[in-house]
């Protein structure tokens, strides 16, 4: 980007501060620089040592980094001269311009590699880091270095010593090397971190002499460079990520407002006015209050709350240490060198927190960062966490708490999940929107992770799948989040494209599960009412043996399948029926002793359709039909020893009721739907297909169901779960019962992340609990 020279009234060009400026920064820079790369050997080789069938590559490296050094050197000291020269002939050179032009040579346009994609996002990044850590010092030096060269405005990517030209020169300077790819981020990751913590010297001493020389004194008041209760400066961060940031969202559109937010933010309300009015009343109200919609309010309520629960859910100790006033707090670049070693090699302490339901996650992680600051040099008795970093460790925590213990989240499912604890840490500190911003990309990343692995027992090939990805996911999550939000978007935009053949199988899975459900009470309902035609047959007096076991068996099956084939009304029901009472007819005739008369003779194909739907057919079926005949004959006869036995019929399975279906949860002696309110049955009745409700079992597990299907028949409904697999059939009386016990509530959030964040909020306040 080219900027327009100073109008005449303003100060111009002025060589001399120019020069002084340049050799402040620019030799400090190079020797920077020069003596990270003497380091960095021993950095590759310990990565040699951890890194498997990569071993080689990185040792390859080592050795071209150790030929190719003062080349290198070279080449990252002359980009900076250049923009530098830039400046001074006051046409700063575009950062974004120097890198896009990276790599082309002679051969003009052409179509950038993958690897060199990779390296210019690192870098990009690279220069995210340093400028979040000394933003406040840049923007002045954007200002002073402007005015002394003689340009309109001076902005990061025209700045020539800021974190975007430095990134362009690491890039420069590496790419005369011959490494691999892997090998290639690794070295812009070590110089990141180094000129995080560095850079800052070098540039609040060009600002200080500018200032000195009298260049814009008036913005010489730098401001601490992390002050206790400033907000973290999320806006780049969260700009990386593609997040809109120029307004905050409007809390009071549902399409907005998390559902817990919303609840909360009514909460906070009523508890602030019942403060406001205990006050006295000269005060007139919090002069300056953000509007109860909007994200600032519901972040400082929540600092408040976790403030005054502290006490609470922590020990003595912990709050003494807290309480020591000598203490500085750690700074952001220390925070997340302690984060980025956890997120990478998590201690067994925190992998065990995850999977033990006693101990806090929150207090766990604030151990392990006060730890992992002491392994780094940092005074466990001079350092203490920042309140507000404090308070996001004490909000994921939490929120991890609450998913991990309400969710069906076992075995793997539960320590994947658990892996992503720190990362969010990280971003919560970057950006704590999050908590508040439904459409965030981390948020959403999570939601549809747990969505994967909520249930999810690998008992088949396509969740086995499913957790294959999401493993993948978390693991490249892992290995690349450092400080750019844009992974969290990258990942949520692959993964939703994974689980949303996923979900298809789901809906396939739901479709079956309606379908059976259907069936079976079809199949009760034939089941009783053939069995109900049975028993009305069978009053009176006995029947000869080979009658009723025709009528228990074959018949009653064949009436069974008939009703369920065709329901109550259909054509081979009725024949079915009269076959019954025409063989009946026949019994009554024979023991008036009628002689002579051809039995069955009317009915024989009846019979013989019957005795073939149990698998009876040609000399079987006309052997079975023989032996009722003689029967009645034997009976006609008055001779009971002529009766002849049904021969042996095949094994059928005769229609039998489906399993019990309990309602998922033990509900006890307390579950009885005499004494329901209809109208609060009704309520359920009238539930609209696709409802989502949470049911709780005794345990305190929540898992939502959808409502699938309403029977015709029984009424029930059946509820499946995320996974499409039937886990609910009650009628409308037995979900008022469970409402009334405490184990059905509305579903009021589609995501873990929302439904979590609820859990958190209820924890904190239980004085005042709210319905989920």
């Amino acid at each position: 980007m080219m900027s327009q020279p100073h109008p005449p009234e303003r100060p111009g060009h002025n060589p001399d501060l120019l020069a002084l400026s340049r050799e402040i920064a620019l030799p400090a820079l190079s020797a920077t620089f020069t003596r990270m790369l003497a380091g960095f050997d021993d950095a590759l080789f310990d990565r040699a040592e951890t890194a498997g069938a990569s071993q080689l590559v990185f040792l390859d490296g080592m050795r071209e980094l150790r030929r190719r050094r003062e080349d290198i050197a070279a080449r990252f000291a002359s980009h900076l001269r250049q923009a530098w020269a830039s400046l001074e002939a006051a046409a700063p050179l575009s950062a974004e311009a120097a890198l896009a032009q990276t790599g082309q040579g002679d051969a003009g346009l052409s179509l950038v590699s993958e690897h060199e994609l990779e390296s210019r996002l690192a870098v990009r990044n690279f220069a995210a880091v340093v400028l979040r850590e000394w933003k406040q010092v840049l923007a002045r030096l954007d200002r002073r270095l402007a005015w002394i060269s003689g340009v309109e405005t001076l902005e990061i990517d025209t700045n020539p010593i800021g974190p975007e030209h430095i990134g362009v020169a690491v890039h420069e300077a590496f790419g005369v090397c011959d490494l691999a790819a892997e090998v290639r981020l690794v070295l812009i990751k070590l110089c990141e971190r180094e000129f995080a913590a560095q850079v800052g010297r070098i540039y609040r001493e060009v600002d200080e002499r500018l200032a000195q020389a009298g260049v814009m004194p008036g913005i010489s008041q730098p401001q601490p460079q992390r002050p206790a209760a400033a907000p973290r400066p999320a806006r780049a961060a969260a700009a990386e990520a593609g997040l809109a940031h120029g307004e905050e969202e409007d809390f009071s559109d549902p399409q907005h407002a998390p559902a817990w937010a919303r609840r909360f933010t009514e909460r906070w309300a009523r508890h602030r006015s019942e403060l406001q009015a205990g006050s006295h009343a000269g005060h007139g109200g919090y002069e300056g209050e953000p509007s109860p919609g909007g994200q600032n309010m519901i972040l400082e309520a929540l600092h408040e709350l976790l403030a005054q629960t502290r006490h609470v859910r922590e020990d003595a100790t912990a709050a003494a240490q807290v309480a020591v006033g000598q203490q500085r707090p750690l700074s952001q670049h220390e925070m997340m060198s302690v984060l980025s070693l956890l997120q990478a090699t998590p201690t067994a302490t925190l992998r065990a927190a995850v999977g033990d339901q006693n101990e806090s996650l929150a207090q766990r992680l604030k151990n392990e960062v006060i730890s992992g600051a002491t392994r780094l040099g940092v005074d466990p008795g001079q350092a203490r966490l920042d309140p507000q970093d404090e308070d996001a460790i004490d909000l994921v925590g939490m929120l991890f708490d609450v998913m991990l213990d309400e969710r069906e989240l076992e075995g793997r499912s539960r320590e994947l999940i658990g892996r992503l604890v720190v990362p969010f840490v990280k971003v919560a500190l970057l950006d704590r929107r999050m908590f508040v911003q439904k459409t965030h990309p981390a948020r959403r990343l999570l939601n549809s992770l747990a969505e994967a692995c909520e249930g999810n027992a690998g008992e088949s090939q396509a969740e086995r799948a499913l957790m294959g990805k999401v493993e993948e996911i978390i693991d490249r999550l892992i290995a690349e989040f450092n400080e750019n939000l844009a992974i969290f978007l990258t990942l949520e935009e692959e993964f939703r494209d994974f689980l949303a053949q996923h979900r298809r199988r789901i809906e396939i899975a739901e479709r079956r599960a309606t379908e059976t459900q259907r069936g079976q009470e079809k199949l009760e309902m034939a089941r009783l009412r053939a069995q109900a035609e049975l028993e009305r047959r069978l009053q009176g007096a006995p029947l000869p043996a080979a009658i009723e076991g025709f009528l228990r068996q074959p018949w009653n099956h064949h009436l069974t399948m008939s009703l369920l084939r065709e329901g109550d009304e259909g054509e081979s029901v009725g024949e079915t029926l009269a076959l019954a009472d025409v063989l009946l007819e026949e019994v009554a005739e024979a023991r008036r002793h009628v002689v002579g008369k051809p039995w069955l003779q009317s009915i024989q194909p009846g019979l013989r359709k019957v005795f073939a739907s149990v698998g009876l057919h040609g000399e079987g079926s006309v052997g079975a039909v023989d032996a009722l005949h003689d029967t009645l004959q034997a009976i006609a006869e008055a001779r009971p020893e002529l009766e002849r036995a049904l021969p042996e019929l095949p094994q059928v399975s005769l229609p039998t009721p489906p399993a019990q279906e309990s309602a998922a949860l033990d509900l006890g002696s307390e579950a009885r739907a005499e004494s329901v309110d209809h109208v609060d049955a009704a309520r359920f009745r009238a539930m609209d297909i696709g409802t989502w409700l949470d049911f709780i079992d005794k345990d305190g597990k929540v898992q939502a169901g959808k409502l699938s299907w309403v029977s015709p028949i029984s009424s029930r409904l059946l509820f499946v779960n995320r996974r499409g697999i039937r886990f609910c059939v009650a009628s409308p009386e037995e979900l008022v019962v469970m409402e009334r016990l405490g184990r059905l509530r509305p579903h009021m959030d589609d995501g873990a992340f929302d439904s979590a964040m609820q859990g958190v909020i209820d924890r904190l306040d239980p004085q005042t609990p709210t319905v989920h």
